[in-house]
């Protein structure tokens, strides 16, 4: 019984902590042999490929979509602004602007929306969904007048400029793919891993995420904080619009729309609370490559694509589910009982009593076999105790329902006689 207590208690743990931890990558681990299994060549390298390569710019959005959530606001533009970005690198291009300025030149107008969002919402206190809506738009119509409508076109492979596509995929002279881009995208997510867990701005943003005002009490300057989560947001945004123009060559105006859902979706999947406070980059990641999955493997199916709008549906509102799950377990106060008390006191003493075995000496007044004795007692003591607190306690809370439930009725009985009774009167 000893052992089963700690195995529960370990077991209670990894509810508590590991559950949320090991739900997607098992997801992501039973999705891809699901896919192997039942698709069409899909345990192959040239799949893998596209499944990476179907990561690169969700996976970069979602990471600063992330930071945004953590904060407890949201961003519906990051996918238009990544698209507006990349089609005003793309026109300065086509209008003389060399390769490596125009793409720098993406990033830059990403931070620069990201800087818009983030002093809406934080300086004018206006509400994050309202901001980035508005921003969503705007950016799909800037984007539109500065190409005048037209497309943006990136050089390819073999021309001028077309060695930035490299960055992402690199192919070798006999056609071999290398999805290179897989470096990048685990650099970005190395060093926004960092930010949130080892730097002010992260344990901030985690802060204001949790409780704004608590946050702003103990002298967090969450203006700024909040600010930079939103320009963060636009930085990814760029680099996401590098990868799109690397893997897709041309651009189209007024584009993006719909890519924040998948964003947003990443990183529930991953485990990022929409009530803020809580997430991380590696489970936004791991989201990443879910989606990633799906649309691959979908197709390898014989499935159309929008079955992958349905699944992906289907899995954020579980998502969110066992999010909502968590937090209201989290909430819940736990009272310990006579049981539960007695259980914890042996424990200690059953793993007091295994110290000592680990520190017996020469000197010693009893030894290994004694202690080992003591603790068998102790265990079949604890099997027995707390079986019989147990069953007295759930006893107990069956009689006093029982008890209420017949004073309810009691209660219920007396006031339909008076109901009676004062109709008798009345007539």
């Amino acid at each position: 019984m000893a052992n089963n207590a700690i195995e529960n208690g370990a077991f209670q743990r990894f509810k508590e902590r590991g559950l949320k931890n090991a739900l997607a990558p098992a997801a992501l681990v039973i999705l891809y042999v699901f896919f192997g299994i039942f698709g069409m060549n899909y345990f192959s390298y040239p799949t893998l490929v596209n499944i990476i390569d179907a990561a690169f710019y969700i996976g970069f959005i979602s990471m600063g979509v992330t930071f945004v959530i953590i904060s407890g606001g949201i961003d519906l533009s990051i996918g238009t602004v990544m698209m507006a970005s990349t089609i005003i690198g793309g026109t300065a291009l086509k209008h003389g602007f060399p390769m490596v300025p125009s793409l720098l030149l993406i990033i830059v107008v990403g931070l620069l929306f990201g800087l818009v969002n983030g002093l809406l919402v934080s300086r004018l206190k206006m509400p994050p969904f309202i901001v980035t809506l508005g921003t969503m738009m705007i950016s799909m119509g800037v984007g539109s007048i500065v190409s005048n409508v037209s497309s943006a076109t990136f050089p390819i492979r073999g021309t001028p400029g077309g060695w930035f596509k490299d960055l992402f995929l690199y192919l070798t002279p006999d056609g071999t793919a290398f999805p290179t881009g897989a470096l990048l995208l685990a650099l970005v997510a190395v060093f926004c891993h960092i930010m949130l867990s080892n730097t002010r701005l992260g344990r901030y943003t985690y802060a204001i995420g949790s409780n704004m005002e608590a946050a702003r009490l103990s002298g967090v300057d969450v203006k700024k904080w909040q600010m930079l989560v939103y320009v963060i947001a636009g930085g990814t945004a760029g680099i996401g619009g590098i990868s799109y123009a690397a893997i897709y060559t041309t651009v189209l105006p007024a584009q993006g729309q719909g890519f924040e859902l998948y964003a947003i979706a990443a990183a529930v999947i991953g485990g990022t609370s929409l009530s803020g406070g809580i997430g991380s980059i590696w489970g936004t990641i791991i989201g990443v490559f879910i989606m990633s999955v799906l649309s691959t493997g979908l197709p390898a199916m014989n499935l159309e694509a929008h079955w992958q709008t349905f699944f992906t549906g289907v899995i954020v509102i579980g998502a969110v589910l066992l999010d909502m799950y968590r937090n209201r377990k989290a909430a819940e106060v736990r009272i310990a009982t006579a049981a539960d008390a007695y259980k914890a006191d042996m424990l200690k003493k059953i793993a007091a009593l295994r110290a000592e075995i680990a520190a017996v000496g020469k000197d010693a007044k009893r030894g290994p076999a004694e202690i080992g004795k003591e603790i068998e007692a102790a265990k079949a003591e604890l099997q027995l105790t707390f079986a019989r607190m147990k069953r007295e306690e759930k006893e107990a809370q069956a009689r006093i329902k029982a008890e209420e439930k017949a004073a309810d009725r009691e209660f219920t009985e007396m006031v339909r006689r008076k109901g009676i009774s004062q109709q008798g009167g009345t007539e």
